[in-house]
């Protein structure tokens, strides 16, 4: 019912106009979940039921939250890392529309292709910002789509602050990371990656790794079914790396 309603407001309505008044959309939709079993830690609206959807994520009908948006936010605010310079890379709308309100940061949004919100259009592999200036980063299912992934992560180096922090995701497999530069057909690499703008597969340690080669220190964060997983509406396992320089 709901990609139903979702692909046929996409298809009557211009994307700008819908981004700008989804929040208002949702109000109608979200009537219907009204309860008090969940709670969406972001938009922080009491819920009978997240809405599942095909891939067994879950979204917040109030705010349109994915449960790695909610974990992130839970990473973030469990980390002290809300403060200061915060550079977002392609934020997810919810995020965006939350952390663009916190009066007590200065928030860089930043999305390369033009298919998310943002505010700047960085060049992950060249971003044009001094050295030394984030506190943190949010680096979320960007890496698998960089080409010159080493020079991204350099870039992410530079301009993050000694002791600054950065989060990162991307899908992950097991064993070694896979990458083949000969595969450029969109069609091709939904076949080998995934996805038809996806140029590899990390694996967590190959990954670790890479970034380890840059002079990053980094942590993996891993997460299994926690008692606060389904309250949330939290997916697990998922695997998080936090890398500080």
């Amino acid at each position: 019912m709901y990609k139903t309603i979702k692909n046929s407001a996409k298809a009557l309505i211009p994307k700008s106009f819908l981004f700008k008044n989804e929040l208002f959309f949702r109000k109608f939709h979200s009537i219907f979940y009204i309860g008090k079993n969940h709670q969406c830690n972001i938009c922080n609206k009491q819920l009978k039921a997240f809405i599942s959807l095909g891939n067994y994520d879950l979204l917040c009908p109030s705010c349109g939250s994915l449960s790695r948006n909610r974990r992130l936010w839970k990473l973030l605010n469990d980390n002290n890392s809300i403060n200061g310079n915060i550079l977002h890379f392609s934020p997810s709308r919810s995020l965006y529309r939350t952390l663009k309100k916190e009066k007590s940061i200065n928030y860089y949004s930043t999305d390369f292709e033009d298919e998310f919100l943002a505010d700047y259009k960085f060049d992950i592999t060249n971003i044009e910002q001094e050295n030394d200036k984030f506190d943190t980063i949010i680096c979320y299912h960007i890496l698998e789509h960089i080409v010159e992934d080493r020079k991204a992560m350099s870039e992410l180096h530079r301009v993050l602050k000694p002791n600054g922090t950065i989060f990162i995701q991307t899908p992950f497999k097991e064993g070694d990371i896979y990458e083949d530069y000969s595969i450029i057909t969109p069609e091709d690499r939904e076949i080998h990656f995934g996805q038809n703008d996806h140029v590899r597969i990390y694996s967590v340690a190959g990954l670790k790794e890479r970034l380890e080669n840059i002079s990053f220190k980094v942590k993996i964060k891993k997460f299994d079914n926690h008692t606060d997983d389904s309250f949330l509406g939290l997916k697990s396992p998922e695997t998080v790396l936090i890398a500080t320089k």
